[in-house]
């Protein structure tokens, strides 16, 4: 499928189809799990899958209206990635939201004693492997989690997937640039912001 067609499919995409190409997006691993086969669009010749940017697009827009229903101030992103630092934190910066990034301290959703110690309403995940700890904290809170998923990641425990490549930089930076985006829409605040605002600078 060109870029072209997929603009057809893709009802009102959040960015140009090619937009996402160009951010690799769709540029998943070599491993798939079965959770993540549903949102895969086909395996490349050189073993790599490609995950579906209409499924990418459509739980944007739909993470983003989950994310709407709570107060910015109860909204925690995580993430341990390197590429995915900058642009959660922008992210948590411009909503209104809150920031862990780097090592999860373990007990920061769970031990009211630890001065990291802090009640979300929501959280959202870079890697459901890398940041393992928050997921398990946030189920045990019984606080909902949406998780950026490759393809192979297990999406057990997750209530809500955005299909993503989630170690590319640009790519993470359109995911959460997006996600900001649509939120901040949702909420009707208008934003000059682009995705290279959300890029981590090397």
């Amino acid at each position: 499928m060109t870029a072209n067609e997929m603009e057809i499919v893709l009802k009102e995409p959040l960015v140009p189809v090619e937009e996402y190409l160009a951010a690799g997006v769709h540029i998943g691993t070599q491993q798939k799990s079965k959770d993540m086969k549903e949102f895969i669009y086909r395996v490349r010749g050189d073993g790599l899958y490609i995950l579906d940017i209409r499924a990418t697009d459509a739980r944007i827009k739909t993470a983003s209206k989950f994310l709407s229903r709570y107060d910015s101030t109860g909204v925690l992103v995580v993430t341990s990635r390197q590429y995915g630092q900058y642009p959660a934190r922008k992210f948590a910066e411009t909503i209104g939201g809150m920031a862990k990034v780097g090592r999860f301290i373990p007990g920061t959703l769970t031990n009211p004693n630890l001065a990291s110690y802090i009640e979300p309403e929501v959280v959202v995940v870079t890697d459901p492997i890398g940041d393992a700890q928050a997921v398990t904290e946030a189920v045990q809170s019984g606080v909902p989690v949406v998780a950026l998923c490759d393809t192979n990641n297990m999406t057990t425990n997750i209530d809500l997937v955005i299909p993503t490549n989630n170690k590319g930089r640009k790519a993470l930076s359109m995911v959460y640039f997006l996600l900001t985006k649509e939120l901040l829409h949702l909420r009707g605040v208008a934003t000059s912001l682009t995705p290279e605002d959300f890029e981590t600078e090397f």
